[in-house]
């Protein structure tokens, strides 16, 4: 028996094209499928948008909608009717949304704890599937200043010069900083190499005298301080 041909978007009933909604119903009325769609823009001459949509969420249909979050533009073009602008678009839009999920209300957030901090950046590293290393700059009030990425490493490994690290927290007269990396395997539990890392930098910051207040590892939805595990008096 042959399947029967996916409705093209034009097929479908106005009210039922995922912009026309979208203006109509709001945003939050529309499937993933559809919000996805909106971002591909057009389909190809076999699949309408949405079936294309579709197509891209079962990537990785075990995450869910976070599977968006893992993919690179060079595995979505992997995928038939995912060109270089669509792949872009969507992890552009990833990006957005990671980043507006990490924004804290206010003018400018505190890192009051090492849990502050872990929600801090959760959005944007617990997806990533190489370490990044992060420093949260901070002032003499604790308010966050800035939070540049100062390295991103293999799978496994992340590597952090102090001189990298200081010369961003100079720049931004920083009094303070926070270590932030991710471990892409989900587990945050520090390595040896974490510790000898962390004591390094920690002994560079006395000299410079600007604090390394902690370092926090972020897994999937969870984290380790070593400040909490007494690592860092």
């Amino acid at each position: 028996m042959i399947a029967d041909k996916p409705l093209m978007l034009k097929e479908l009933p106005k009210e039922e094209r995922p912009r026309e909604k979208m203006l109509t119903k709001g945003a939050a009325a529309l499937s993933n499928a559809e919000l996805l769609a909106i971002l591909l823009r057009t389909g190809g001459k076999a699949d309408s948008v949405l079936r294309l949509a579709e197509r891209l969420l079962k990537k990785y249909e075990d995450l869910g909608l976070a599977g968006l979050a893992v993919l690179t533009p060079q595995e979505m073009r992997k995928i038939k009717g995912i060109g270089l602008a669509k792949a872009v678009t969507v992890a552009a839009a990833v990006e957005i949304g990671k980043r507006l999920a990490s924004l804290v209300p206010g003018a400018r957030p505190a890192i009051l704890s090492p849990g502050d901090a872990a929600n801090y950046m959760m959005a944007k590293l617990r997806y990533e599937t190489k370490e990044h290393f992060i420093g949260i700059l901070l002032s003499t009030k604790n308010h966050i200043l800035a939070a540049p990425t100062i390295s991103v490493g293999t799978l496994n490994a992340s590597l952090v010069h102090p001189r990298e690290l200081f010369k961003e927290a100079i720049n931004y007269s920083a009094a303070s900083v926070i270590l932030v990396h991710n471990h892409p395997s989900g587990d945050p539990t520090p390595s040896t190499e974490d510790i000898e890392l962390t004591r390094k930098l920690v002994k560079a910051g006395k000299i410079l005298d600007i604090s390394v207040l902690d370092h926090v590892i972020i897994g999937d939805n969870k984290y380790v301080s070593l400040k909490e595990k007494g690592i860092i008096a």
